[in-house]
C-alpha cells in the first residue's frame, strides 16, 4: 500500500472538500484533525470484545479516524486556496500529525484487543517511518513519500480494520492464529513501519552520495 504516492489522483476530490472550509484558517482545520484523532484514540482505548456490542465504539473510531485523515488532507490545501501557507502552518501540521498519530495507535495498542508490546512496536514504527520521510526534506532533499506504509495507508486501514474487528466478533471468531485482527494490524504496522523507515533511511543517503558525486 503506496496511498502517500498517489495524492494527485485524490486532489479534484480533496480540493472541492476544500472550498466548503475554505473560511476556516487552515491552523484551526490542523486543531481540528488532532482533536479528532485524540477522540477516535478515546474510543479505541475504552472499547473491549466484552462491551463492543453495547457501545459500537469500534465504528465511532473509524469515523473519527476518518474525520482526522479528511481535516488532515483539506488543511494545506485551504492554505494554498487562501494564500495563508507558511512555514509555520507546515511545521504546525506535522508535529499534529505526530501527536495524532500517537493518539490514534497509542490508545489502539492499550486497548483490551492489543497486546501492550505489540502496540509499542507499532508505534516505533511508526514514528520512524515519519521521521525519515520529514529528515530527507530537513537536510535539502524533497520530502520522503516512498516506501510500503505511509500515513494515508495507516489511515485507511484504522478505519477498515475495526468494522472488520466487529464482524469477526459478531460472528464469534475472535482471534486469527491467536491474534485479534486488530493485533494483526498493528503487528503489520511494527513490521511494514520498520521496512519503511529503512527504505526511506537508504533512499536517503543514497541521494545525498549522488549530491556528494556531482558536485
Amino acid at each position: 500500500m503506496v496511498l502517500d504516492n498517489q495524492r494527485s489522483n485524490f486532489d479534484p476530490v480533496i480540493s472541492i472538500v476544500a472550498k466548503r472550509f475554505s473560511r476556516l484558517h487552515p491552523n484551526t482545520i490542523s486543531w481540528a484533525s488532532l482533536l479528532f484523532a485524540f477522540i477516535a484514540g478515546l474510543f479505541f482505548y475504552f472499547s473491549s470484545p466484552e462491551n463492543e456490542f453495547k457501545t459500537y465504539l469500534l465504528f465511532g473510531a473509524s469515523f473519527f479516524v476518518f474525520l482526522n485523515g479528511l481535516f488532515d488532507a483539506i488543511d494545506g490545501k485551504v492554505a494554498k486556496m487562501t494564500n495563508k501557507s507558511s512555514k509555520r502552518g507546515d511545521f504546525l501540521d506535522h508535529a499534529l500529525d505526530r501527536y495524532a498519530d500517537v493518539f490514534m495507535v497509542g490508545g489502539l495498542g492499550l486497548s483490551a484487543w492489543v497486546d501492550l508490546r505489540i502496540g509499542f512496536i507499532a508505534i516505533i514504527g511508526m514514528l520512524l517511518t515519519s521521521y525519515m520521510g520529514t529528515q530527507s526534506q530537513a537536510i535539502g532533499q524533497k520530502r520522503d513519500y516512498s516506501g510500503l506504509l505511509g500515513r494515508a495507508d495507516r489511515l485507511v486501514l484504522l478505519m477498515i480494520v475495526p468494522i472488520i474487528q466487529h464482524l469477526f466478533l459478531y460472528y464469534n471468531y475472535t482471534r486469527v492464529f491467536g491474534f485479534s485482527i486488530l493485533e494483526l494490524v498493528l503487528i503489520y504496522f511494527a513490521v511494514m513501519g520498520n521496512i519503511t523507515a529503512l527504505q526511506r533511511f537508504f533512499c536517503t543517503l543514497r541521494n545525498l552520495q549522488k549530491k556528494e558525486q556531482v558536485n
